[in-house]
């Protein structure tokens, strides 16, 4: 087990650099193609072309589910965020790009615009633009498409790669071999071929056992995982995306999917908690003895800033994972309150061992609300926390509680910077 030691400065100037690399793309695409003594309107579309050419190559930059480039870039979270940013904006770019060419051409007469926007008028290396841009809209449309199927969503969304390398084809084949446009290739084909062979065929996958399953509540369990090879370099707050294999009766599903780590040793065993949730986590609670498990990770640093400041940490219902696997690790070492959110009494995993950790330790404090079927009453709670604008605060939950729960912090006074959390949304 090991933690980052890292200042929360650092974290901050992480979170610039996603940004920061997709805006140097799509600058530097458009400074090698700046157009000279064109019309406003053709010179429009070039520079439309180009910048969005780059964003798209940015955009699957920062979907490559690589650990040390996710730590990098500000974690897996952020980069994802950033890849949809620059894949919508670089989108809307591209469209402008033929809608420039035609403004240019309806200067000179309005039947010059139409063929430039009808692609039965043009020959096929423009067709290979058009084929790209369609293919954008499609894998876009999925992107959107909340209520879709995982892997109908995955399959779609690969549409948006091969728009983007049919794009680049489309300049390749008008302006022949620029140095910028290979390079710009290349970087597409690598972190293609990388998402797919790497990440989603699981190459780069560390192999787990399964040792050891548990029921800590319904609809809960706790698996045990033993590496077989060399062990990830875990530290509690962050998380994996697993696999699970087949065992002697259980099948598993054959996809990744994030799951935060609940517990570390020093012999590189870990342990996950997996709620009941989806289709997958729901088959997972199924889980037994012997399954090979595939890890990519590890990823997120949620709570490596915990030993620079008094610490506010808020779980709604599975979200207490990273927070019990931090208190398996040590003891905290600054003053720490735990609002521990649930629906009801049973559906409260650790609960017995938070509060042994609680009487244990002295800067440990434990404060428990079982809301029923309604959100809690949030300001209640955060009456009962001394200091509240001192502290740091973590969270970790399912959505609608963390918007509850960042809009009465800020009220209280608790600025922006001070509150963190993860959603996990990865689609």
């Amino acid at each position: 087990m090991s933690r980052p030691s890292s200042a929360p400065g650092a974290a901050s100037a992480r979170r610039l650099v996603a940004p920061t690399l997709a805006l140097s793309i799509a600058l530097a695409s458009v400074y090698w193609a700046l157009p000279e003594d064109l019309t406003a309107w053709r010179s429009a579309g070039i520079v439309a072309g180009w910048a969005g050419t780059g964003l798209l190559v940015a955009s699957l930059l920062l979907m490559v589910r690589e650990a040390r480039l996710a730590r990098l870039l500000g974690g897996l979270e952020l980069s994802y965020r950033w890849h949809h940013r620059c894949g919508l904006i670089a989108y809307l770019l591209l469209l402008c790009h033929p809608l420039a060419l035609a403004l240019d051409g309806w200067a000179e007469a309005p039947q010059l615009a139409w063929q430039t926007l009808d692609p039965r008028a043009q020959s096929w290396p423009l067709w290979l633009g058009w084929a790209g841009l369609l293919l954008l809209m499609l894998g876009l449309a999925s992107t959107f498409a909340v209520h879709l199927p995982y892997r109908r969503w995955r399959s779609f969304h690969f549409l948006l790669g091969g728009g983007v390398l049919l794009g680049l084809t489309h300049v390749y084949v008008l302006l022949g071999n620029e140095p910028l446009l290979l390079a710009l290739l290349l970087i597409t084909t690598l972190a293609l071929g990388w998402r797919l062979l790497a990440s989603d065929l699981g190459l780069s996958a560390h192999p787990y056992r399964v040792t050891q399953v548990e029921k800590p509540a319904a609809g809960v369990i706790e698996a045990a995982l033993a590496p077989c090879a060399a062990a990830l370099a875990l530290s509690p707050g962050q998380f994996v995306l697993a696999a699970f294999g087949d065992g002697p009766s259980f099948h598993g599903c054959g996809e990744y999917h994030p799951f935060t780590v609940s517990g570390i040793d020093h012999q590189g065993r870990l342990r996950i908690s997996v709620r009941a949730l989806g289709p997958c986590s729901r088959h997972i609670q199924e889980l037994e003895a012997g399954v090979l498990v595939r890890l990519q990770g590890p990823f997120g640093s949620f709570l490596d800033d915990v030993r620079w400041a008094p610490q506010l940490w808020i779980a709604g219902g599975i979200g207490i994972t990273p927070f019990i696997a931090e208190l398996r690790a040590q003891r905290c070492s600054q003053p720490t309150t735990l609002l521990y959110l649930f629906r009801h009494t049973a559906d409260a995993v650790f609960l017995e061992e938070l509060a042994a950790a609680s009487r244990e330790d002295a800067q440990f404090v434990l404060l428990t609300d079982a809301s029923g079927s309604g959100l809690p009453d949030v300001d209640r709670l955060l009456a009962q926390v001394s200091g509240l604008r001192e502290r740091q605060v973590h969270m970790c939950g399912p959505q609608p509680l963390l918007a509850t729960l960042t809009a009465a912090l800020r009220q209280r006074g608790v600025s922006a910077a001070a509150i963190h959390f993860e959603s996990f949304d990865f689609r």
